[in-house]
């Protein structure tokens, strides 16, 4: 597996990445995010490719992004994380999150945390998120769609 910053060698990719309506409760289409991420600079679409499949999508955002969920300036906020629902099961999003803290201290060396927000309803994110070494450290904040458990993983 390989993570790639999204171009537009990929938009065929993206126009035919499946989610359901209960994965849509809980994240964007990469349609959508993509067309967010080209308004903001800190902002970075990124594919999770194995081989020529694109299995997993997330985006990754720097300072604006980050300033709801931590103080910390060298952070960086994971969000829309999703897996196409045709590769659902297969340990595709796992091996995607083992794979990240390398690819962003590559990538964006001055990191030292990287931060999400899960909605504490998400059982199966929330499972996977610490599988993966994110911790919860007891933040909550409210969303749009309800409580939200703030976790870090340390670079």
């Amino acid at each position: 597996m390989k993570i790639h910053f999204y171009d537009n060698k990929f938009k065929n990719a993206i126009d035919n990445y499946e989610l359901t309506e209960e994965q849509l409760r809980y994240t964007k289409h990469p349609k959508d995010c993509i067309q967010l991420v080209n308004e903001d600079l800190h902002c970075y679409s990124l594919l999770a490719m194995e081989g020529n499949k694109l299995v997993t999508f997330f985006v990754l955002h720097k300072n604006d992004g980050v300033k709801p969920y931590s103080n910390n300036p060298k952070s960086i906020l994971l969000r829309s994380f999703s897996t196409d629902f045709r590769f659902q099961g297969r340990g595709y999003a796992k091996n995607a999150l083992m794979i990240l803290p390398k690819f962003v201290k590559e990538n964006f060396t001055q990191t030292n945390a990287i931060i999400l927000a899960v909605n504490i309803t998400n059982k199966v994110a929330l499972r996977l998120y610490k599988n993966c070494g994110f911790i919860d450290e007891g933040v909550r904040k409210m969303g749009p769609k309800g409580e939200l458990m703030i976790m870090h993983y340390y670079l």
